[in-house]
């Protein structure tokens, strides 16, 4: 066979392979108004982090022993990194703040809306000047125009508020990059072999405070480190004047964005505790549901925020064994 014959073959190949591609799209919309249709079909998940059953468990403690929960609002949590992504958006998520709510209601908590009272603010101006009407105790027909009665919004007892605080690119990174080949055979067969991990982490800083009086009664400053790698081989061959590249690879990175949702968890599993009034989040935490490790000092400028110093858990975070024990057996179990 003749190098033009092959020639001709090989891009024959190569536009049957691009027809097949584009078999798929039609430039004419189906019935149905679309010109292909969407692949994957992956289910709506939950969306846990580590620490998701821990505020369960911490809402189940608080039912147990009928401990109210404080009037919750959440302020703004903003991401104060300034990083961008290399596509000109945000590197860190701007949810923050709805994050926290989710995480007030996994752990029971009573929460009253401050983040965006848009809406409420707008019909609470069209009731004031009569243009909202509400049905009567006749039915619809019987239409009234909506009252507003003085302290008919509840107020909040504790807000939460702070910012996404920290993001450090590549604390430590490592790999390997192998290659071999055959250079005097008349078909050289070359292997390669490559390898990538590398490490960064996000921090946060929350506080509690106490809407009426504005005083700071909780601080939580917490950081997590995450992980990606990558790993891929190759091939690359002459065989009877064709050439072969062959190549596979493998990576992974973790979620940055799931990495601030389980770090507003953690620290809402701290304010909980304390403002129900538990002996430490200890009751919820333990080696099986706290994977990410636990504090290793005193977070901030913490004080109870009701007199419950013999219960709460105001010494649960300047001891560094806490939920380290059964994970290093070099560091001494804490005695709770």
């Amino acid at each position: 066979m003749s190098i033009r014959q092959r020639r001709s073959k090989t891009a024959g190949a190569v536009c049957i392979a691009a027809a097949l591609l584009t078999g798929c799209i039609s430039a004419t919309a189906s019935p149905a108004g679309l010109y292909a249709t969407p692949i994957g079909n992956a289910p709506v998940t939950a969306n846990p982090t580590p620490y998701s059953t821990a505020l369960f468990c911490m809402a189940d403690y608080a039912r147990r022993y009928n401990l109210p929960s404080p009037r919750m609002a959440v302020g703004r949590i903003s991401d104060y990194t300034g990083t961008v992504s290399a596509d000109g958006g945000r590197q860190v998520t701007g949810g923050a703040s709805l994050m926290a709510v989710s995480a007030l209601a996994k752990s029971g908590a009573r929460i009253v809306e401050r983040y965006d009272t848009s809406v409420s603010e707008l019909e609470l101006r069209y009731a004031n000047n009569r243009l909202i009407g509400d049905d009567g105790p006749g039915g619809a027909e019987d239409q009234q125009y909506r009252r507003i009665l003085a302290g008919q919004v509840p107020g909040s007892d504790f807000y939460m508020v702070g910012g996404i605080t920290e993001v450090n690119y590549n604390i430590r990174s490592g790999g390997f990059d192998a290659a071999g080949g055959e250079a005097t055979s008349s078909t050289p067969l070359s292997v390669a072999f490559s390898g990538k991990a590398f490490v960064m982490n996000i921090a946060i800083d929350l506080r509690l405070v106490q809407t009426t009086t504005l005083e700071v009664v909780d601080v939580v400053s917490y950081q997590k480190q995450i992980i990606g790698r990558e790993v891929s081989a190759g091939v690359f061959d002459f065989l009877n004047g064709n050439v072969f590249d062959i190549s596979a690879g493998e990576g992974g990175f973790e979620p940055v964005q799931l990495a601030v949702r389980a770090l507003i968890e953690r620290a809402t599993v701290e304010f909980m505790a304390n403002l129900y009034g538990a002996p430490g989040p200890e009751i919820c935490l333990n080696a099986s549901n706290d994977p990410l490790g636990g504090t290793t000092g005193l977070t901030g400028g913490y004080y109870p925020a009701y007199p419950n110093t013999d219960t709460n858990n105001g010494q649960t975070r300047s001891d560094p064994s806490r939920w380290h024990d059964r994970r290093d057996t070099a560091v001494r179990r804490s005695r709770y």
